[in-house]
């Protein structure tokens, strides 16, 4: 294929790897450019390699025929070519971002060394390379400081206690996974991880990182309480990479925007996954991830109707413990308005609690935990977004089994 008509993708994580294997399905090959050192991966399973579940060749991707090893420094959309960061440049005819995000790192004092890196100890949790290196510093009786309880920090507490940590967990707002789920569900999460020794503190916020010989020794809270730490993780959220978009000169706010057929501002360079901002949202999740790429495909194959319209995603965690799995899955407006119906079901007993939101007769969100045989007809019911039917649907939904 000639380089004035190849696709070059930027970015092997799981959008990049899906959009290059569909086009290569479609006839239409593309060079996959990726900088980790290792095959590319499935992101969303790192908590389970920290945790000793899987092996890291257990999450390996299928990684399409060409796949580059390089560091993309910058876009020359003039003359269509990146610029590597050996001196090398690549020429493309289309252009697709599928950089994905960073990990947010907090203001926090003494976060970094003189020399602008994390000191001894103190760790992200976005790639392989982070997740191994917590493997290797885990080990029983350490002492580890969660920072962040969204989903992310949720994964990694509950995986350094499987390994026998001793694990505080500091969360700034008042409750567990609050961008995803009630009260109610987020006290099942606290109670489950409180299970495996895990000790919680919300409505925390955290100041200082202490070090001494350039290695953490201690985490400070704004109320001067201080944790002991041997390992720290920053489980602070995302942002996605737009740096070399804004270099380029690329439309960006949040992410780089995106049109329904996931082109930016440039006809020639399109954005797929964590890094776009389509219709205002930035998803930062694999379904959408995955959706992006497989519209992309189609288009970019030939099929000038290939539109992305958004994607209705479900946020799913299974967190394995000791005994048994806790499941829980969320989709949806989980906190209802004025006149809505919700019925909830919850059993203390057995760590389940199910609660629906209904809105003019629709499915609009759901909150699910503990024994998750319903969540597949709950899911379908809010994707399509049908009228339910008159006689027992919230009931009927909530206890029947529909497959997951």
């Amino acid at each position: 294929m000639t380089s004035n008509t190849r696709v070059v993708v930027i970015g092997a994580g799981l959008a990049g790897v899906r959009l290059a294997r569909r086009l290569g399905e479609l006839g239409t090959p593309a060079l996959l450019i990726g900088e980790e050192g290792h095959p590319p991966y499935n992101r969303v399973l790192l908590a389970e390699v920290l945790a000793g579940r899987y092996a890291p060749e257990v999450i390996a991707l299928p990684a399409p025929a060409e796949l580059v090893r390089a560091r993309v420094t910058g876009i020359d959309r003039g003359r269509r070519s990146l610029v590597c960061a050996d001196g090398t440049r690549i020429a493309y005819g289309t252009l697709v971002l599928a950089t994905g995000s960073n990990p947010v790192l907090p203001p926090l004092r003494g976060l970094f060394t003189p020399d602008r890196v994390l000191p001894e100890g103190v760790h992200a949790f976005r790639t392989l390379d982070d997740c191994l290196g917590l493997s290797k510093a885990v080990r029983p009786g350490v002492r580890a400081v969660v920072i962040g309880g969204g989903l992310l920090g949720v994964s990694a507490a509950r995986a350094l206690a499987v390994r026998g940590a001793q694990v505080v967990l500091a969360q700034q707002s008042e409750r567990l996974m609050e961008r995803q789920l009630d009260p109610g569900a987020s006290a099942l999460v606290l109670r489950h991880l409180r299970d495996l020794g895990v000790e919680v503190h919300t409505e925390c916020r955290v100041r200082d990182v202490r070090c001494v010989g350039g290695a953490v020794r201690s985490v400070e809270l704004a109320d001067g309480y201080a944790l002991d730490a041997d390992l720290v993780v920053l489980a602070c959220g995302v942002r996605p990479r737009v740096g070399l978009a804004e270099a380029a000169g690329l439309a960006v706010r949040k992410g780089v925007l995106v049109d329904d057929a996931l082109r930016t501002s440039d006809p020639r360079v399109h954005a797929i996954g964590d890094c776009a901002q389509h219709d205002g949202n930035v998803y930062g999740l694999a379904a959408p991830a995955l959706e992006q790429a497989d519209v992309l495909a189609e288009s970019l194959a030939g099929n000038t109707a290939a539109r992305y319209t958004g994607t209705r995603s479900l946020t799913r965690l299974t967190l394995t413990g000791p005994d048994s799995p806790f499941d829980l899955a969320a989709f949806g407006e989980t906190d209802p308005r004025p006149g809505d119906d919700v019925v909830q079901l919850a059993d203390a007993t057995r760590g389940t609690y199910r609660k629906v939101v209904v809105r003019d007769d629709r499915l609009v969100g759901g909150v699910l935990v503990g024994e998750l045989g319903t969540v597949g007809a709950l899911a379908r019911a809010w994707e399509g977004a049908e009228p339910l039917p008159d006689e027992g649907p919230l009931l009927h939904l909530l206890t029947n089994d529909g497959g997951s």
